[in-house]
This record gives C-alpha cells, structure tokens and sequence, in this order.
C-alpha cells in the first residue's frame, strides 16, 4: 500500500473511531464543542463555531455547550456561545437552564450574564423543583444568592418539598444568606 493510501486509511479509521455510534461528522463536531465549552477553550470554540454554526448541539441528556460553560463558570465562553445564537434558557431532561448551573456552583459572574442576556430568573425545573435561588441558597453560595436578588428572584417561591430558598438557608445554617434574604423580604 502507497503512503498516502496508508495515511488516508488511518484518517478515515480514526475519525470513525471517534464520531460515536453513528459515525457522522455533525455529531463529532458536536461532541466537540460540547467539549471545548466545559474545557473553557474560547480559541477551539470559535474554531468549531466558525465551521459548524449551531451552537445548541445537545449530548444524550440534552446539555448544551451553553450549560456545560456555565457549569464550569467559562463566562467568556458562555458570552462567546450566546453571541453565536445558543438559546439562553435551553432545558436538559430534567428541566435544568445554563442559568441554573451557573448558580448552583456559585459562577455569580456566568448567572449575571446570562440575566443580562434574558434568562428566566424563576424558572423551576422538574426534578425537585427548585430555582436557581433555591437551589444556590441550599448550596450556601452567597454571591449566586445577592446576583439572583438583583434580578428580582422570587424568594417566595416553593420548591416540591414545599421549601423556598428562606427555609433552605435556615436548615442549612447560613446565617448571612437567611440576613440577606430576609433583608430583601423588607426592601419589597
């Protein structure tokens, strides 16, 4: 076999390998992005952006590159992923936003953002319940909690367990965060 042939067949073989189950190239494309925005590599994203212009491929749980980014608090990535288009307030299966994960992790910057950019501030997903609020009250993390309240979260919402973000922080001893949700209970 000539060399080039040689090196043809190991192209074709190892891009097989890696594109998954149905070996297509939008779905190893995808599979990429989805990589380099939980990576928070901005220069391979807009790499993968500039080739392939749908920034809303989905994994098998439905996360998007846009979610994976926020998870991690890449909000350069996250600002460079809503400028291509990624819908902001997109859900996995379990009703789970960009938003969300960014507060749940306490990435107040990526949750600022994504406010400014339109996200649903009280959206509750379908697992438990919770918002964003709720769900970063529970986790302790204050700078999620002030920025949600800057938006006008709803802190009387209740999650399925009939607990809002007050009674989280309570349980959960936060003393600054019950301070501050209840300091924002009397500036309504």
């Amino acid at each position: 076999m000539k060399l080039a042939q040689t090196i043809a067949l190991t192209i074709a073989l190892t891009g097989l390998a890696a594109c998954g189950p149905s070996g297509s190239h939008q779905e190893s494309v995808g599979e990429a992005l989805l990589e380099v925005a939980e990576q928070g590599d901005l220069d391979a994203l807009d790499q993968l952006l500039a080739k392939h212009r749908q920034p809303d491929v989905r994994d098998s749980c439905d996360w998007t590159p846009l979610m994976k980014a926020a998870l991690y608090g890449h909000t350069p990535v996250v600002a460079r992923l809503l400028d291509a288009g990624a819908s902001v307030d997109a859900m996995d299966k379990g009703g789970y936003t960009a938003m969300m994960l960014a507060a749940s992790n306490n990435h107040a910057e990526a949750v600022d953002l994504l406010l400014r950019r339109g996200a649903m501030v009280d959206h509750q997903e379908s697992t438990e319940g919770w918002t964003a609020l709720i769900w970063a009250a529970k986790q302790g993390h204050l700078k999620s909690v002030d920025t949600l309240l800057r938006y006008h979260a709803d802190r009387t919402l209740k999650d399925f367990k009939g607990k809002t973000a007050l009674d989280w922080t309570s349980e959960g001893g936060y003393v600054e965060l019950s301070s501050l949700l209840q300091a924002a209970d009397h500036r309504q």
